[in-house]
């Protein structure tokens, strides 16, 4: 069920006393990880969710998850790395619902996608450097550029995936590590910059959850990273979700410009 050009969000399903009640919200790299257990989150507060990612089958999937627990959702196929498709993407978002008021702008990659990981600085090749940054910095940057041009004077929430990589160094993860310096940064500019249309920006910090970035298991690594959190654990794609959603939702109405750390207490002693 997908709603009309003219339909109220609100209309498609009931959710009064939801924390996005009638909202539109977008979320990248919906198909998986974190950006599914988002949409699913942001539909079950209300919102009509537009699930983008460049795996179309997967964002299908994560519609027709939503749409079995009646909710409102619409599957996009989008590389967040590129120019044309962003911009196609709130395209799509404008023609079926007509605006955006929460962006969740989660779409990225590891050091796995870019072979890289477990490489020195000097050991990474420039075109797996490239990547990283296209997907996880530009693609921040391009989203973030449409999508304040749709929110215009409307205000609204933006939320972005950065890490606890984006607020301290991992060895050997320099490019993954540069890249979400730089989305923390991104955030605060627009925060400064756009905050007085009523536009908040915020980012999420994850420590290690569990999701295929993570790649295959490995106990010695777990027990290792396990050590180093106080909590003793990976956190959840879920738990994420549940941030994000609340930094989109008006309970988080004077929150801007902040990266919120989600990662049982690892960076608490530094």
């Amino acid at each position: 069920m997908n709603a009309s050009l003219t339909a109220d969000p609100s209309s498609v399903s009931p959710s009064a006393g939801r924390l996005l009640a009638g909202r539109v919200a977008l979320v990248t790299g919906g198909a998986s990880g974190i950006g599914r257990a988002a949409c699913l989150s942001f539909a079950r507060e209300g919102a009509a969710v537009c699930v983008a990612d460049r795996d179309l089958d997967g964002a299908k999937a994560t519609v027709a998850a939503i749409q079995a627990e009646l909710g409102e959702a619409l599957a996009i196929q989008a590389d967040v790395a590129s120019e044309e498709q962003v911009r196609g993407m709130l395209d799509q978002v404008t023609r079926h619902y007509g605006r955006v008021d929460c962006c969740f702008n989660n779409a990225g990659i590891g050091t796995l996608e870019t072979h890289s990981r477990g490489k020195s600085l000097a050991d990474v090749e420039f075109g797996d450097w490239q990547r990283m940054l296209a997907v996880n910095l530009s693609g921040v940057f391009l989203c973030l550029k449409y999508e304040l041009k749709l929110m215009g004077q409307k205000g609204g929430s933006i939320v972005n995936t950065a890490s606890i990589a984006g607020l301290t160094a991992l060895p050997n993860s320099a490019a993954y590590v540069a890249s979400k310096h730089g989305v923390v940064g991104l955030t605060r500019s627009a925060a400064i910059e756009y905050g007085h249309l009523g536009i908040r920006v915020n980012a999420v910090c994850p420590g290690h959850i569990a999701t295929p970035l993570l790649g295959a298991s490995d106990p010695e690594k777990e027990r290792l990273l396990w050590s180093q959190n106080p909590m003793g654990r990976y956190g959840t794609a879920e738990e994420i979700a549940e941030l994000a959603v609340w930094l989109s939702s008006d309970r988080a109405s004077f929150i801007n410009g902040a990266a919120l750390t989600a990662d049982g207490g690892r960076l608490a002693g530094r």
